[in-house]
């Protein structure tokens, strides 16, 4: 097993995930060298894991919610430049604060949605992982990863709905 080969392609994957958990990006990237240095020190054990993506986001997973419950405290926001935009230079005026509400609804509703709800939501709709990986990621049954994953989107159905009137 070598770090370059095995450990670092998982890099962008962890911090996908710790963003989810953790939405402030110092502290997802944090998590994702914790997570690979941990993944590093105990590689002689890591021949008997299965699979080794799994492994490594539920470590990253349970590293983040550790660390989340030691900052909840403190009021964390969403860095909107993490992700995809809009070309904002072809918008309008109108058009931009339009899109930015839709988006901070969103994020809103998304953010607002039980720790659990909102990684199976990440996992499967973000990330495309399986049923079966998000039950083990999560130590879950595959039933409860659908059930979880059905909740969280109508609950984001129903909060956008509410945004909307």
């Amino acid at each position: 097993m070598t770090f370059q080969h095995d450990i670092l392609p998982l890099k962008n994957i962890i911090f996908r995930t710790a963003l989810r958990i953790i939405p402030n990006r110092e502290e997802a990237q944090d998590i994702v060298q914790d997570t690979l240095l941990k993944l590093w020190q105990n590689r002689a054990e890591l021949d008997r894991v299965s699979n080794l993506e799994s492994f490594a986001l539920t470590m990253a997973r349970n590293l983040a919610i550790d660390r989340k419950k030691k900052m909840e405290h403190r009021n964390i926001s969403f860095d909107e430049a993490l992700h995809d935009r809009t070309d904002e230079w072809q918008l309008t005026a109108q058009q931009q604060m339009e899109h930015q509400e839709r988006y901070g609804a969103i994020r809103q509703a998304i953010d607002s949605l039980p720790e659990k709800q909102r990684t199976v939501l990440h996992l499967r709709d973000v990330e495309g992982k399986p049923y079966k990986e998000i039950a083990a990621i999560m130590s879950l049954t595959e039933s409860d990863v659908k059930v979880t994953l059905f909740r969280a989107r109508n609950q984001l159905k129903e909060m956008l709905k509410k945004s909307h009137k």
